[in-house]
């Protein structure tokens, strides 16, 4: 009952009342340092310190911005300031003329003032995740499976106060009726009515794979969240499965876990990502909030997309600052970037769906060429220190406006490059993203669960995939090797082939693809064709010269550059059709440069990087290279 008293104190804390709460810590480590220093130390003036002590303990807290940090920041960012705090105490015990105290006497009062303070700031902590949970209503589950998997997970959660499990539903009549792991058995039939009366928040499928689809038919018309065990341990427990079954898809061992020399790029830096709410802004966003950004800054165009990212973040980084806004608005950039004294940037806003971009030309040209371009200048005039884009495969040799207006941003950035101004531009180049928004493992494990069929665009087309966290952790230790003008290539890998892709997620629910060979099969595979602007195979290269890196999966292409002459007319004639509003002649502009090759990088009108020895092309990526140019 105290707890549950306490963490609903706790969770109505704002920012006035932490902050005098944590000073009033500080002024409480106080008292008990003098007070044990009194009794150990007899003849220590506790009367006349006990004030002065307060008041000196809390002033050098606020003067180091204690009181304001986040307590999830607190054991990161926090702890060091706190030793800070102890040892500016006893710098000032030690000068102040006033208090007669002996070095015995002073290394004991700020050693337990030091430490009171930060037991008190973790325990605030530990109570305050607590707090959090308690808080909450608890969730209220239904487990559909009475076999071992549904035991273990009863038991698992009994003692678990966010969800609360309230009962079994089981085929086999002779468990209904009964219990399992302490839990009445209902029939499934009753379902929506238990749904109903229990006020069931989620029914979790403790089954096996050729059950499942069964299952989810028949609680398709239910009034709650239907998930299979796997999701739900991975979303319990980590997304240790989730990652080791992505990684069986990709036929390859995922990327490790920490990349630790990359820390010191980003620790108390401040960072701006742009598409912060979307697949790969958002992964961005949450691993630069664990690597100790001071500030981290996060813009979206999507009201929606940037509230849930902030308030998942609100807790991660010692301050995130939400914007709402476009990379197309000038006068937005230029304003941000100088007061908030933005030192890198990770540009990931685009429009990349190639359907939608490709119906809609004028916007993916205006969010994807011109939002770049205004970002980039904004960047040089307000000095940051480095500005990476976030590109991708369909940018070489385009056949798409998307991948065209990439490929102009690409362009964009390497002219910037060539400027010669202080901000270092680079961009990293990769392919599909396993389970973002539009990509086909979501889209397959939808289609699958309703049944079928599951659509494939062409028997022979290949892609290249990594996961969103693989991706996320490359573009940021290229960020961290980046020097200036460098088009980074993240190693994905083979090239995946749709059409066995689709064939193991449907064997992998335990069912069979249907196809001409196997007509019994039970879930149809339906070939649609290619849409515009697809190809059957993506590339990553546009030249065949690699650069090493101190990573064997990032390489360095030196690949020829446009001149600045040809950025600058694209840009032109481009403004000339958005004002004009021509979608034909945009989409023919935007091709007409995206698509044309330059001279090789050794001729002198050309923009150059330094030349490097090259290092042999990958097998795997050997055949996206084209001829060298």
């Amino acid at each position: 009952m105290m707890l549950r008293f306490l963490a609903l104190w706790l969770t109505g804390f704002g920012p006035r009342r932490k902050a005098v709460t944590l000073l009033a810590l500080d002024g409480m480590a106080a008292t008990l340092a003098v007070v044990v220093t009194v009794l150990a130390l007899p003849g220590t003036p506790g009367g006349m310190l006990l004030a002065p002590m307060w008041g000196t303990c809390m002033a050098l807290g606020a003067l180091l911005g204690l009181h304001r940090m986040k307590l999830r920041a607190y054991q990161q960012q926090g702890l060091p300031r706190s030793l800070a705090q102890g040892a500016a105490l006893a710098l000032l015990l030690f000068l102040a003329p006033a208090w007669p105290l002996s070095a015995a006497q002073v290394l004991l009062l700020t050693a337990l003032f030091t430490l009171a303070s930060m037991a008190g700031r973790l325990a605030m902590l530990r109570l305050a995740i607590q707090a959090h949970a308690l808080a909450r209503r608890p969730q209220r589950l239904l487990i559909w499976g009475g076999g071992r998997a549904a035991q273990q997970l009863a038991a698992a959660l009994a003692g678990d106060e966010s969800r609360r499990v309230l009962g079994v539903l089981d085929h086999e009549s002779f468990r209904q009726g009964g219990r399992v792991a302490g839990l009445p058995v209902h029939a499934p039939a009753r379902a929506a009515a238990l749904v109903a009366r229990l006020r069931i928040d989620r029914i979790v499928l403790a089954l096996p794979p050729t059950a499942q689809l069964r299952a989810r038919q028949a609680l398709a018309g239910t009034a709650c969240e239907v998930q299979s065990l796997q999701d739900f341990a991975a979303e319990l427990w980590g997304n240790a499965g989730a990652a080791a079954d992505l990684s069986r898809l990709l036929g390859r061992k995922g990327l490790e876990q920490v990349l630790p020399e990359m820390r010191d790029s980003y620790r108390d830096q401040v960072v701006l990502v742009t598409g912060a709410g979307g697949s790969i802004g958002g992964e961005l966003s949450r691993q630069l909030a664990r690597l100790g950004p001071r500030r981290l800054i996060l813009l979206d165009h999507s009201e929606l997309a940037l509230y849930e990212i902030s308030r998942d973040l609100s807790e991660a980084a010692p301050e995130v600052i939400p914007v709402l806004g476009s990379v197309c608005d000038a006068a937005l950039m230029a304003r941000l970037l100088a007061r908030q004294a933005v030192q890198v940037i990770f540009h990931a806003a685009a429009y990349k769906h190639v359907p939608l971009v490709e119906r809609t030309p004028l916007e993916g040209i205006r969010n994807n060429v011109m939002g770049t371009r205004t970002l980039a200048e904004a960047a040089a005039r307000a000095g940051v220190d480095r500005m990476i884009l976030v590109s991708t495969d369909k940018a070489v040799r385009p056949r798409s406006v998307m991948g065209a207006s990439k490929r102009l941003a690409e362009m964009i950035m390497q002219e910037m490059a060539a400027r010669g101004t202080p901000t270092r531009f680079s961009m990293v180049r990769f392919g599909n993203v396993m389970g973002s928004s539009g990509s086909v493992v979501p889209l397959f494990a939808e289609q699958i669960a309703r049944g079928g069929p599951v659509t494939v665009t062409h028997p022979q087309v290949t892609r290249y995939f990594m996961t969103g966290a693989e991706a996320v952790r490359l573009t940021l230790l290229s960020g961290h090797y980046a020097t200036g003008g460098e088009v980074f290539v993240l190693d994905m890998g083979p090239p995946q082939p749709i059409l066995q892709l689709a064939r193991q997620m449907i064997r992998d629910a335990g069912l069979t693809p249907r196809e001409a060979e196997t007509p019994q099969g039970d879930i149809e595979i339906r070939f649609t064709g290619l849409r515009p602007g697809e190809k059957l195979e993506e590339e990553l290269l546009i030249g065949a010269r690699l650069l090493p890196t101190p990573h064997p999966r990032i390489l360095r292409v030196q690949e020829a550059l446009a001149p600045a002459s040809a950025v600058h007319s694209a840009l032109d004639a481009l403004d000339e059709v958005l004002a004009r509003g021509d979608e034909a002649a945009a989409g023919k502009v935007l091709m007409h440069w995206a698509g044309k090759q330059w001279p090789d990088a050794a001729d002198p009108d050309a923009c150059t990087l330094a030349t490097r020895p090259s290092v042999p092309v990958p097998p795997r990526l050997a055949q996206s290279a084209g001829p060298p140019i």
